[in-house]
């Protein structure tokens, strides 16, 4: 016997007498303050080791200070999403910069790692939420010809964040102390909280929060993280990351069996029965791997075999990720577009700019792994600057897709998923480049023998071997640094099949 459809509540309806492009301001600033914490510790963490006084042999522990805050930002994520669709996008998301805050004061008081290290967690789960939520917040703010614009400014500020969070570290520790770069976290945040006290929240009373879902879910986004980040899982060389990795496949199946069983379900069965949604996140997944292998290999490319200081790599990165953000402005507007008639321009739909742009990855990153030694403008900017414009324009149409596949009672747990997905896809690629270019690089440089000096050896000859001997390890680190970028734009262009199958469901 089929049961009535119960009558949901929205969980927040800001379309009407609010003023749109004020919320859009606040939630993209909010974007942008908790992107910024992602990559700022960057360049302050030399600081931060002399203030806390852990030596340089302890770099490994000292990584968990950016490592913390990636894992908070994405295992909590999709639970509050949820508990945002449950009790209402404004309200949800002014907790999460209250505990953005809390965590913000308690990493710039730190005295030890240890404590940095769990104040990071705090401060990555609350600055974590802020992002799907306002994506739930901005999806709903327009109508549905317009989300794709509004989702594109949040999408952009959140890049622009982490884009510049290493710069603004870098400035902030130059001027002043590192706690600093915290310290102004707290007035950003509090000024976000009150901005947006007067927008209306209203709680979904039919819905319900899985938490015994939430927390399985968050075990298994941690464990699998850790275990797909070592690059052992690729050499076979080490048994950890499968002793890891066990445990939380372990977790996924009593997640799964746990789903069956709930009412509301955390990963609700209509999210993968979703033909749009399921292509939309496997899009997301190989752009991130993509987009992690050149971010990583830009600065590398420059620093090592192109012989550029540390501050030149960064102004080359900058020139692929500056565009990100334009390029995420572009795709939201160009969605946006609509003829007279009110019906979008088909040229101008979901999948052709969804393809356009990982065109324009591919054809970026092809083009930079031409580059040789002597790789001078306009080429080395024209090229960074078509595959960071790819990046950006991809950001609004799958979002887009995705978050239009579900009801707008599961938005926030939807758009949660989709930044998952591609946080999972840069560990991927991140942890799959270290493995495969160790090996490559000794494949590579096999046969290259070390100039020592030979007895009785005239200084010109054995300058000339030294010369010979920079020569060959530099053209093999070019070739490892050139098929990083093919690999790359490879990956971008398999990302082709599943946007072309990113069709809109039928009802």
């Amino acid at each position: 016997m089929s049961q009535m459809p119960i009558p949901v509540e929205p969980t927040s309806s800001p379309r009407r007498g609010v003023p749109g492009p004020l919320v859009l301001t606040v939630i993209g600033a909010g974007a942008f303050v908790t992107a910024l914490d992602q990559t700022v510790v960057v360049t302050a963490l030399p600081s931060v080791m002399l203030d806390l006084k852990i030596p340089i042999t302890d770099l490994d522990r000292a990584s968990w200070i950016i490592t913390a805050y990636l894992l908070g930002y994405t295992a909590a994520m999709p639970l509050t999403g949820r508990i945002a669709d449950v009790y209402g996008y404004p309200r949800v998301y002014q907790a999460s910069l209250v505990m953005f805050i809390i965590g913000t004061v308690l990493v710039a008081l730190s005295s030890t790692l240890e404590w940095m290290v769990v104040a990071r967690v705090i401060q990555a789960i609350g600055g974590g939420a802020t992002v799907p939520i306002g994506m739930a917040i901005a999806s709903n703010l327009l109508p549905s010809e317009r989300r794709a614009l509004a989702l594109g400014i949040v999408g952009a500020a959140a890049e622009a964040g982490s884009m510049l969070g290493p710069a603004y570290g870098g400035i902030i520790v130059e001027l002043s102390n590192w706690r600093w770069i915290f310290w102004l976290n707290v007035p950003q945040a509090a000024m976000l909280f009150l901005a947006l006290l007067w927008l209306p929240n209203r709680r979904n009373r039919a819905a319900k929060v899985d938490y015994r879902g939430g927390a399985l879910l968050v075990a298994v986004l941690v464990v699998i993280s850790l275990a797909i980040s070592r690059e052992g899982l690729f050499t076979l060389s080490s048994p950890l990351p499968f002793i890891i990795g066990a445990p939380g496949l372990v977790l996924l199946v009593l997640l799964v069996a746990s789903q069956r069983h709930v009412e509301q379900p955390l990963l609700a069965p209509v999210l993968f029965r979703s033909w749009a949604f399921v292509m939309a996140n496997a899009t997301q997944l190989l752009v991130g791997v993509s987009l992690i292998i050149a971010m990583i290999t830009v600065p590398l490319i420059a620093n090592t075999v192109m012989g550029r200081d540390p501050f030149t790599g960064a102004l080359w990165l900058l020139r692929m990720t500056g565009p990100i953000p334009i390029g995420a402005l572009l795709g939201g507007q160009l969605l946006s577009i609509r003829l007279p008639n009110g019906q979008p321009i088909p040229m101008l739909e979901i999948r052709p700019i969804t393809l356009f742009g990982l065109a324009l990855i591919a054809v970026g990153l092809f083009l930079v792994s031409t580059w040789d030694l002597g790789v001078a403008e306009p080429e080395l900017s024209v090229h960074l600057a078509i595959a960071g414009l790819g990046f950006g324009l991809v950001i609004a149409p799958i979002l887009t897709r995705a978050l239009s596949a579900v009801k707008e009672d599961y938005r926030g747990t939807a758009a949660s998923l989709v930044v998952v997905v591609r946080m999972m896809g840069m560990t991927l690629g991140l942890a799959a480049l270290s493995a495969w270019g160790v090996g490559h690089f000794q494949v590579l440089a096999a046969g290259l023998e070390i100039p020592i000096p030979q007895p009785g050896e005239a200084q010109d000859a054995a300058l000339a071997r030294v010369v010979e001997y920079n020569d060959r390890l530099n053209a093999a680190g070019l070739s490892l640094f050139q098929d990083f970028f093919r690999i790359a734009a490879v990956v971008s262009v398999v990302a082709l099949i599943p946007a072309l199958l990113m069709r809109e469901d039928r009802e």
